[in-house]
């Protein structure tokens, strides 16, 4: 149990905040992931309605 919390220790020793750039940078990676997979979600979505309702006619 102390090794763990030795190791937790010197994690968080370690650990910093993120400066502004670097904060901005992880937020526009997180937003054109959600972008991503948002349009995936979408087309599939779109294409399994336009299957199910019979195509065009």
């Amino acid at each position: 149990m102390s090794s763990i919390i030795e190791t937790w220790r010197k994690i968080l020793e370690l650990a910093r905040r993120p400066d502004d750039e670097e904060y901005r940078l992880f937020l526009k990676i997180i937003f054109l992931g959600l972008f991503l997979v948002g349009t995936i979600a979408f087309t599939i979505r779109s294409i399994a309605i336009f299957m199910l309702s019979g195509g065009p006619g």
